[in-house]
């Protein structure tokens, strides 16, 4: 038996060992929790359970339901048993794939801890029917998953808990306790149920948006405001003013209307400056255009045919001759944009090389292409887009200038009547899409390196936003494919502002007559954000948006709203201990991001703070476990 054979079967026992302490760690706590929550009961049902002897999955325990995978306690519900000692958050939340936890119509009592914060993932709290006392504690704020959390009818005191930052409550209820305080401002559009009724609060009632009745805040004699009949006083009368003003304070208010004055004048010139500067920058590039045509840049050719043929390779002459033969056309030129190793390259060179099919899309088919100096180029032939050989040569000009170390810059085009062809600098490691896909399937790609991809992309995506929004050039095919990794494995967005996104071709088109559309350039970029959202959930979950009728954004969706968002994440990844509180949140920017209405997407550069926010997190944590 080899050396290495050996070692492998140590790590395969080492990990069966730990993973079987974890499981026995969550069982003894689960038991804890038990005995704290009901000391001395004897149940005498024989599938009880609840004990150390015993798996919560695997033997049913009474009233725990786990993932499909019998591996993961998810939900804990107790209701109605007369239960009367109290809860012991520490223990239970051991389980930190816990969801939900209902203890209705007990008479359970004490405190709640501030343990219960540790239970993140937790969505829904039934806590109602107790003899439950004292402060709710902080972290039950912090829940940034909390859908459902019913606390009414115990003996709870202190200020209600200001969860106005949680976007994902949709039920508050906690009548019939010793609230006092005001009322927070709930986003009360998300709500479907909330009743703060027979507490002691005081203050007016927030905006609730049109929803809810007087009901849901009656018995709280120091409420005010709608839909209450208790109007709330009118705030005090400002002082009265001096009718005789001193020359000092006159002084002082004309002074401050000069300085307003002035600050407008400089703003306005600002303006202007910069207006004439950007005209001054577009008449540049254009004489630069020229100028290339006319010194040579353009390497001129002369008819295609087919008797030069091609070497070591099928190449793109055999394709793209074709065409221009039964168009009876010749070639123009090849544009050379960046590249010092291109130097000298002809039309006909591009032709005549070696080239391999990599794949055919909606939109065209690209190529690995080799060159006689061993320079390796991915070309894209693009057919039948509907742009004008003028606008797509400012259009790719425009692009190449904008540089970014996570975007893959054209290093050179060509553009006929019919047909364009792109190219760039060829990336060695593959896609997005066979990372996740391909023969390891995503199982060498762990949680940092996919929220690294993440936050990397969403940068870059926000950088070329940004530097774009004048001229309203998105990427327009954003996906997987598009998403490529350089030697040392950092990802490239490739093809950015290639395709252009549906209706925007009369945007561009236009532009040169003056014609912009705010409405048609915000819409345009929000599409890019849709994309981007389609990107997070294919990292996240493992899953690809497939031609065969599968829609992941409406799996998703299901999922989540059947309450069970565990399901949505790859095995892989929750089988490598990944934060399931970080996935979750990512989830979320992912959802936001997929909004069905453009208007309600958030921008790529509020999506880097969010996706910034958990890299934080993901660092501190790995610092900490260290």
């Amino acid at each position: 038996m080899s050396v290495k054979l050996i070692w492998a079967f140590i790590a395969i026992f080492l990990f069966l060992l730990l993973a079987n302490s974890e499981e026995q760690e969550v069982i003894k706590a689960l038991v804890t929790f038990m005995d704290t929550l009901a000391p001395g009961y004897v149940p005498r049902d024989p599938t009880w359970g609840w004990n150390v002897s015993s798996d919560p999955c695997n033997d049913k325990w009474h009233g725990v339901r786990c993932h499909s995978d019998n591996k993961y306690v998810m939900s804990v519900t107790l209701e109605k048993l007369n239960f009367g000692g109290s809860l012991d958050a520490g223990s239970l939340c051991i389980a930190k794939s816990l969801q939900m936890l209902s203890l209705k119509d007990n008479t359970l009592h004490d405190s709640i801890s501030e343990d219960i914060g540790k239970c993140k993932l937790l969505t829904h709290l039934f806590l109602s029917g107790n003899q439950f006392s004292g402060d709710l504690p902080i972290s039950i704020a912090k829940l940034s998953n909390m859908k459902r959390l019913y606390i009414s009818d115990n003996h709870l005191t202190g200020e209600l808990p200001n969860m106005v930052h949680v976007s994902s409550l949709i039920s508050f209820v906690a009548q019939n306790n010793n609230f006092t305080g005001e009322i927070p401002s709930y986003d009360f559009s998300n709500l479907e149920a909330f009743n703060v009724s027979n507490n002691n609060l005081h203050g007016p009632v927030p905006d609730l948006r049109g929803k809810f009745h007087a009901d849901s805040f009656s018995g709280n004699p120091n409420l005010c405001g709608e839909p209450l009949s208790n109007a709330c006083s009118p705030p005090p009368p400002p002082p009265e003013k001096k009718d005789k003003k001193s020359f000092p304070d006159d002084l002082t208010i004309y002074s401050g209307y000069l300085v307003l004055g002035l600050i407008t004048l400089i703003f306005l010139t600002f303006k202007l400056l910069c207006r004439f500067k950007n005209k001054e920058k577009e008449l540049e590039v254009e004489k630069k255009e020229k100028a290339q045509e006319s010194v040579g840049i353009v390497a001129k050719t002369s008819e295609i045919s087919n008797s030069n043929g091609s070497k070591n390779g099928t190449g793109i002459r055999s394709e793209y001759s074709l065409t221009s033969l039964e168009s009876g056309m010749t070639t123009s030129g090849l544009v050379l944009l960046s590249s010092r190793t291109l130097r000298g390259l002809q039309f006909e060179d591009l032709l005549g090389a070696p080239a391999e099919l990599i794949r055919r899309g909606k939109h065209g088919s690209l190529y690995k292409v080799m060159l006689d100096n061993g320079v390796l180029l991915a070309v894209k032939r693009i057919k039948d887009w509907g742009i004008s050989k003028q606008d797509f040569q400012r259009r790719m000009n425009l692009i190449a200038q904008v540089k970014h170390p996570h975007v893959l810059p054209p290093v050179a085009y060509y553009c006929s009547q019919q047909e364009k062809l792109l190219a760039y600098e060829y990336m060695q490691n593959g896609s997005l899409f066979m990372l996740l896909y391909g023969s390891q399937s995503g199982h060498s790609f762990d949680w940092g390196s996919r929220l690294n991809v993440a936050a990397k992309i969403a940068e870059a995506l926000t950088y070329m936003h940004e530097e774009f929004l004048e001229n309203g050039i998105a990427h327009g095919n954003l996906k997987s494919n598009n998403i490529l990794f350089d030697k040392n494995m950092d990802p490239c967005i490739s093809e950015y502002g290639l395709m252009m996104a549906e209706n925007q071709d009369q945007f561009v088109i236009s532009h040169n007559k003056g014609l912009k559309s705010k409405d048609l350039i915000a819409a345009t970029f929000k599409a890019d954000v849709y994309s981007f959202g389609m990107i997070l959930l294919e990292l996240l979950s493992g899953k690809v948006n497939k031609n065969d009728g599968f829609d992941l954004v409406k799996w998703v969706n299901s999922v989540v709203r059947e309450e069970w968002t565990i399901e949505v994440f790859d095995k892989y990844l929750i089988s490598q201990g990944a934060s399931e509180e970080r996935m979750m949140n990512l989830l979320q920017v992912a959802l936001k991001c997929l909004n069905p209405s453009p208007d309600d997407r958030p921008s790529m550069s509020q999506v880097v703070v969010m996706t910034n926010a958990l890299i934080e997190e993901e660092e501190k944590s790995i610092s900490f476990d260290t």
